[in-house]
Formats: structure tokens, C-alpha cells, sequence
């Protein structure tokens, strides 16, 4: 399913929910609970697994029964992903492996601060919009290719225990298909907020000239045929220093697979930390939302997580599969909350998730 094809009043859109490991079965159980508030009866929630605690009980960590009942939504919230930092036989981290089989191409990071989270920067680049206190608003979203890149999973050892080698695979398709919707997106925004359109293009193309060389070639030709955005082109390392030291100057951000996930981790820090950010996993016929930070095992069960990066997940999914109005319902539900709401642990309080919950649901 596609945006628009959930506008049909009398046909609940059909997601899944997976919790998976740690926290990620307490934040998705707490955005679901957000996201009825707000649409009723028009979504139809379905269970699905997978995860590391799927694979000790089954030895799959994404079973072939979740990739059918996926096939029949539009699209899914997901939690979290406990995976082993050392290789285990027959384990392979689920979420990449879903990332392929539905062809969930372009990963979409918002990073948004709230009223009062805003950079702290003393100064700021002409024209940036600020909140309240003076501080610099940042508006920004990371738009990441999500199937190959040093993430395409071609690892081998050229001498076993002493030298491995991982192959970072660029193609022209994909190049181009991610920049392609980060054009999109870029117009899309700057419709919403009736100002220019802007995009960087980050690469490493001056050391890595192949394949780097590859995706800057093939991202700046793409761009071209969208006259009316700013196209502008980083270093990656350059880029993160820049990110950091003035992030209200960005609009979107194109990125291969690597980069766009430091990017994006980068910038979350700037907006609040990972407990606020949601991402999500796009596809021409389905969408995989999810918070971006990971399974917390520490905290696991202890009533304390913080579901805001879920609930923002799930307001991406609703845009993505046409509930657009109720997204933005969403959206200034957690604007208001993060302003004045009750803070869980990370963001620096004692309130527990149930609280957090409570008073999103108020505002509701």
C-alpha cells in the first residue's frame, strides 16, 4: 500500500504491531494505545514477531509466517532488536533482512527539536527560525539508502581470525531511487512550509572514488532535474562537524546507507537524544516505522522507558499509509507533551512510562 490509499473511511487500514526485544514491546504497546486515541476504528492492528528472543524460541529471528502476515498490511510499527555482538550460527539481524525482502529502500529520519530542545548555539545562520528562548529551531530530515552500502551484508575472511573484509556495494538503481525520493520529500516540505527547498548530498568521493564516486555522479545528475531545490554537496566528515556546530542551516540530507545511519544518530542528539526520534522504512508498497533507539535490555520491564521515538514512529507510519491529518494530530500531541509533559528518566525526570502515556492521552 501506498500514501493516499488509506483515505477510504469504511476500510480500516490493516498494520501490524511487533514488539520485539527489551523495551520495544512496552514502547509499541504505548504508541498503539496513542494512535487509537486518535483514529478509532480505522486501523486494524495484527500481531507479528521477530527479534533475537524469536530466535532462541524458533531459530528464526524473522520467521516466514511474520513476512506473510506483513505482505497483507500496509505497513508496521516496530520496537526493537536485541542482536549478539559476536556471530551467531544461523542469526541474522531481522530488520536488515526485512529491509530486503519488502524493499524498503529509503530510511527517513525527521530531526525535529521541540519548543524547548532546541540547539543551544549562541549564534545562528541568518534567516534560521528560533523558539521562545532564542534558540535555534532545527527542522532537518536524514534521508538514507537502506539496502546496500556497507550494510549490503557481504563479509568474508581473506585469512580466518586475522584479516576479514567487507565488501560497500553503491549502484546506480539505488542511487537513484533514494535521491530521487529525497527530491520528493525535500519539495514536499517546503510546500508545507512555503519556503525553499534544500538538499545535501553526502559522500566520500574524494577518497573513495569508485563507488563514492558512484553515488555523488549519479545523486548531483538526479538532482539536476529538480530545478527548484538548492542542491548542495558534503564530505561526510566534514558534514557531521557542520551538522553539529549549525544544524538549523539543513533541510534534507541524502546519504549512503553508513553514513545516513551516523548522521542521523548524530543528529538526534542535537533534538533531545534517541528517545524522542522515530525513522521509517520506506518502500513503494510498505512501510516499517520504528523508534530509533535500540532495545535498552538495562531497563527492560522496569516501567521507565520513554515512548515519545515510538510514538513519532507511528505518526510516520500514518502519514505514509494516507492518514495524514491524523499524523499531525499526533505530532502536536507530542509537541505539547515534550514542552511541559512528565519526563521520563533519559530526558532527565522520575516519570514512568504509564505517566508519559497518561498525559499524551489527555492531550489527546
Amino acid at each position: 500500500m501506498t500514501e493516499g490509499q488509506g483515505d477510504s473511511a469504511a476500510t480500516p487500514v490493516r498494520l501490524a504491531r511487533i514488539g520485539g526485544d527489551g523495551i520495544g514491546p512496552e514502547v509499541v504497546g504505548a504508541a498503539v494505545r496513542v494512535v487509537d486515541a486518535v483514529c478509532g476504528d480505522r486501523i486494524e492492528w495484527v500481531e507479528a514477531e521477530m527479534g533475537w528472543r524469536t530466535f532462541e524460541r524458533t531459530g528464526r529471528a524473522l520467521p516466514e509466517a511474520t513476512v506473510e502476515t506483513l505482505e497483507g498490511c500496509a505497513g508496521a510499527l516496530f520496537g526493537a532488536v536485541s542482536s549478539p555482538s559476536h556471530a551467531v550460527d544461523g542469526y541474522r539481524s531481522p530488520i536488515v533482512e526485512l529491509r530486503r525482502r519488502l524493499d524498503l529502500y529509503a530510511n527517513v529520519r525527521p530531526l525535529q527539536s521541540g519548543a524547548r530542545a532546541a540547539s543551544r548555539r549562541r549564534g545562528r545562520s541568518a534567516g534560521a527560525a528560533s523558539d521562545d528562548d532564542g534558540r535555534v529551531a532545527i527542522d532537518a530530515v536524514v534521508v538514507r539508502e537502506n539496502t546496500e552500502g556497507l550494510y549490503a551484508g557481504r563479509e568474508r575472511w581473506e585469512r580466518e581470525g586475522e584479516v576479514a573484509i567487507a565488501e560497500r556495494v553503491i549502484s546506480r538503481r539505488a542511487t537513484e531511487r533514494i535521491v530521487r525520493f529525497a527530491c520528493e520529500l525535500a519539495l514536499s516540505r517546503a510546500a508545507q512550509r512555503g519556503s525553499p527547498a534544500r538538499l545535501t548530498v553526502v559522500h566520500k568521493a574524494n577518497v573513495l572514488r569508485l563507488s563514492d564516486g558512484l553515488f555523488r555522479e549519479t545523486a548531483l545528475d538526479v538532482a539536476a532535474g529538480f530545478p527548484e531545490i538548492e542542491v548542495e554537496e558534503q564530505l561526510v566528515d566534514s558534514m557531521v562537524y557542520r551538522l553539529i556546530l549549525a544544524p538549523e542551516r539543513y533541510d534534507g540530507i541524502v546519504a549512503p546507507n553508513l553514513y545516513g545511519d551516523i548522521l542521523s544518530d548524530a543528529g538526534a542528539a542535537l533534538v533531545g537524544g534517541l528517545g524522542v526520534v522515530g525513522s521509517a522504512n520506506c518502500g513503494q508498497c510498505f512501510c516499517l516505522a520504528e523508534p530509533v533507539h535500540g532495545s535498552a535490555p538495562d531497563i527492560a520491564g522496569r516501567g521507565i522507558a520513554n515512548p515519545i521515538a515510538a510514538v513519532s514512529a507511528a505518526a510516520l507510519l500514518l502519514e505514509r499509509v494516507g492518514l495524514g491529518e491524523e499524523a499531525g494530530r499526533i505530532r502536536e500531541v507530542l509537541a505539547k507533551h515534550r514542552t511541559v509533559g512528565p519526563r521520563t528518566p533519559d530526558r532527565g525526570g522520575d516519570a514512568t512510562t504509564e505517566e508519559a502515556v497518561a498525559d499524551l492521552l489527555r492531550r489527546v
